[in-house]
């Protein structure tokens, strides 16, 4: 879809706005707002001054809103709440918090008529009389996406802190009240519409990654043939097998070793020394090496049996599910040279036992069922060595594991491309929402004789089979 320019533009002064339509302002966004008013974390919850207290948890960033199935309540006394009380069309913006990949300085709309104060690590932002706050909330993440707060963030300790003083000086195109409750009115008709599309691709991700896990568990458990007989395997998360396959206890048929207690005090920065394959290191089904730590190693260490071959499987023993998925991957080319350190286990199969088929059956959801309920710790849920070779499994004859392997492997990339497909659709359409809402907020289209289509109950009814709420 296109829309028209408007007639007349005016140079903006700053790059990252460009031409701006004639008779818009320019001004710092402190002028569009009351400024922050730091919010509070109060005292435990004691039935009587009890509050909602809106944390960044809370932040729902890719609707820009607040999300209520989680809130936490605190006790506000009257004197604390008084400049603090949230009201519809208030903005929040994190305040503190972000992360590696993960800016700080998210904004978020506040529409909701119950009682509520931000939290300490969240400031609240009133529109000024003149503003429309939806259209100011679609402001603030245009230039949130365009990193435009990143000069007004300062480092402490792994946290991020923004600067809001700082970040408010920022200035920026503003339209009349008029066109800008008309421009929000747009974005949140297409943006809906743009993200029943997201919700689409996402929810096909999902059902893609389920059959992944489907196949997998499937063929470890019961094989390529429908037709052989079966037996019970007496054990609960594999139920019926093949008559002729094996059960047995991992350690009959791998080796495992546990990682060298390399002292953090002696870690290298220097890139030419060996990786050392950390428990943060280890994902699902692949290595990550965004943050790294080197060895130098010497020929005289005597640690040869710690430097890991290719295709070799690693399973990290701390927190060992992140994302539904447990984090074991095999070593690739690429990966090479690394040295394994503590916390991370090597398991290495037997003659008998075909490391690509061991592979697919320490990945299955079926498999994490059987183990999940016997990790050890609270705070820090990790597997011991004890666990891992105890590991019930089931053991086809040699040439049948690798038949499983191949089938697996063949419907994997199967899905795979659908899966890659999927991913773009998405990318594609988060970089096409935040483009519009650019181009929008900026004047570069102009969307003033825009009208939302008279017949929109195709729309609508395409938006209830999502799951997804009209918010035009």
């Amino acid at each position: 879809m296109s829309f028209p320019c408007y007639p007349e533009h005016k140079e903006s002064g700053f790059e990252r706005l460009g031409l701006v339509p004639i008779d818009w302002d320019l001004h710092s966004l402190k002028r569009s707002v009351e400024g922050c008013v730091n919010g509070i974390w109060g005292e435990e919850a004691d039935g009587e001054n009890d509050l909602a207290v809106i944390r960044v948890a809370d932040f729902q960033r890719s609707k820009l809103r607040i999300g209520t199935k989680k809130l936490t309540y605190r006790s506000i006394t009257d004197k604390e709440k008084e400049a603090r009380k949230l009201r519809v069309g208030d903005l929040l913006i994190e305040k503190s918090g972000g992360g590696d990949k993960t800016l700080v300085g998210c904004v978020v709309l506040f529409e909701h008529d119950f009682g509520a104060v931000s939290s300490n690590f969240v400031a609240r932002m009133r529109p000024l009389p003149n503003f429309d706050s939806n259209f100011l909330c679609y402001a603030f993440d245009s230039l949130y996406k365009g990193r435009v707060n990143y000069p007004s963030i300062k480092q402490t300790t792994g946290i991020q802190n923004l600067d809001s003083e700082s970040y408010l000086q920022e200035r920026f195109c503003f339209p009349s009240l008029t066109e800008q409750t008309q421009i929000a009115h747009f974005l949140d008709h297409e943006t809906a519409k743009i993200d029943t599309l997201i919700h689409e691709q996402k929810r096909l991700i999902e059902l893609l990654k389920e059959k992944r896990q489907a196949v997998i568990s499937h063929a470890v458990t019961k094989g390529l043939n429908p037709d052989v007989p079966m037996k019970d395997s007496g054990v609960e998360w594999l139920g019926d097998v093949p008559a002729h396959w094996q059960i047995s206890k991992l350690s009959h048929y791998a080796n495992l070793l546990t990682g060298f207690p390399f002292p953090s005090s002696s870690f290298s920065q220097d890139d030419s020394d060996v990786r050392l394959l950390r428990g943060a290191n280890v994902g699902v089904s692949i290595l990550k090496w965004e943050d790294t730590v080197y060895w130098d190693l010497n020929k005289d260490d005597s640690l040869s049996k710690y430097e890991m071959s290719e295709d070799q499987i690693v399973i990290g023993m701390d927190r060992p599910w992140i994302g539904g998925g447990l984090r074991i991957a095999r070593v690739t080319k690429k990966d090479m040279p690394c040295l394994l350190l503590q916390r991370v286990a090597a398991i290495t199969a037997t003659e008998f036992l075909d490391d690509n088929y061991l592979f697919n059956i320490l990945q299955s959801a079926a498999f994490k069922t059987y183990v999940e309920p016997d990790l050890t710790g609270v705070s820090i849920p990790h597997l011991s060595p004890e666990q891992i070779l105890g590991f019930t499994v089931p053991i086809p004859p040699t040439q049948e594991q690798i038949l499983i392997f191949n089938h697996i492997n063949e419907q994997i990339e199967r899905n795979g491309d659908l899966l890659d497909q999927a991913k773009v659709s998405t990318r594609l359409l988060e970089e096409r929402r935040a483009a519009l809402i650019s181009a929008a907020v900026t004047g570069k289209i102009d969307v003033r004789s825009w009208q939302p289509p008279v017949d929109v109950s195709a729309f609508d009814e395409e938006m209830h089979q999502a799951g997804m709420k009209v918010t035009a």
